[in-house]
């Protein structure tokens, strides 16, 4: 049998040098937002759900609070993520890497915000 060698891969928070703790802080502040904004989609999932019986038929509530969760599911992992390439790239001296994941966000809420009118005006 053949092994295909494991490669270790040395923590990243032990690399390079440590940054300036004001840039760790604003970097820390930046992902705070995004978790609050993570539970901000998932207490409105949960209001939505348990909060607005009549808004519409149960099937497009609970399918609007399933994508809410989903939604903040993942931008909480995505929140980590970011943080942590930001904080690697500030230790190895790198420009920070820019995503295009906020336009996607914003995309989402828009047609979220669509859907909700329509579910309530229909």
């Amino acid at each position: 049998m053949n092994k295909i060698p494991k490669k270790i891969k040395r923590n990243w928070r032990k690399q390079g040098e440590a940054p300036d703790y004001r840039f760790s802080l604003a970097n820390e502040r930046t992902y705070l937002a995004w978790i609050r904004t993570a539970l901000a989609l998932l207490a409105g999932a949960i209001g939505l759900d348990q909060l607005t019986p009549e808004l519409a038929n149960p099937q497009i509530r609970y399918a609007l609070s399933v994508f809410l969760c989903v939604c903040s599911g993942l931008l909480a992992i995505f929140a980590y993520r970011r943080w942590a390439a930001n904080e690697s790239s500030m230790r190895h001296n790198k420009t920070l890497s820019y995503t295009s994941f906020i336009k996607v966000i914003s995309s989402i809420v828009f047609i979220f915000s669509g859907v909700v009118i329509l579910a309530v005006f229909l």
